[in-house]
């Protein structure tokens, strides 16, 4: 029991390091997540669109983003974002690059799957509703607006939720371009080989418990929607 004794110590002088980690993927998650429904919203209108080359381009968005890898399009990303220019000094700013890099990639990976979801959930409140809000005089904007999105968005924001739970497990991988994640920060913070097993375990832990109470809560959410 004395590593365990080790262990727990080491872990309460860990606790303000684990908690910016734990910060840093919150932050990910969050911003992706409402950066991903956003973009995917828009690609899922795109696709059900009337116009042709608006439908191609979202489904060629689509199938890109969902036949490759994630951690493939985390390094993109990370190689891709440029240093922000400033023109009043003539040099680059320096920025974060592996957090902006994560966000703009499992923003831009995960709008392919919300804008799916989306889109299933626009196709399944009834045409005649639709048509109900032109006889009234309501153009296309402001039926999908005030009419078919909130009563999609009801239906499927269980998926939505799931979805976002598959992203906080997903982001597990900002580990390979090096932010300082939760996860990083629980394996860098074991110094000593005997103590990496216990530190990955403890994360583990920590992404189980909150993927499990987050699923329990979004099923009962589903209940309760349930018409």
């Amino acid at each position: 029991m004395e590593w365990l004794t080790s262990f727990l110590s080491d872990l309460q002088q860990s606790g303000p390091a684990l908690w910016h980690g734990f910060s840093i993927t919150l932050k990910v998650v969050v911003v992706a997540t409402i950066g991903g429904i956003a973009i995917g919203t828009l690609l899922a209108l795109m696709r059900l669109s009337s116009i042709r080359v608006l439908n191609v381009i979202a489904q060629a968005y689509v199938n890109l983003f969902r036949s490759i890898p994630l951690l493939l399009v985390l390094m993109w990303f990370y190689f891709a974002v440029p240093f922000i220019y400033t023109a009043s000094t003539g040099q680059y700013l320096t920025i974060d690059t592996a957090l902006v890099s994560s966000i703009v990639a499992f923003m831009l990976f995960e709008a392919a799957y919300f804008s799916e979801i989306v889109r299933a959930g626009i196709q399944s409140i009834p045409k005649g509703q639709a048509a109900a809000a032109s006889a009234l005089g309501m153009s296309y904007g402001q039926s999908m607006r005030l009419i078919i999105l909130p009563q999609a968005f009801r239906k499927m924001m269980p998926l939505l939720l799931q979805q976002t739970i598959i992203l906080f497990q997903d982001s597990t991988m900002v580990y390979a371009i090096g932010l300082l994640d939760f996860f990083r920060t629980n394996y860098v913070r074991g110094d000593l080989m005997s103590l990496l097993t216990q530190y990955i375990l403890f994360a583990g832990l920590v992404y189980f418990t909150i993927s499990a109470i987050a699923t329990f809560a979004v099923k009962r959410l589903q209940r309760r929607l349930r018409v």
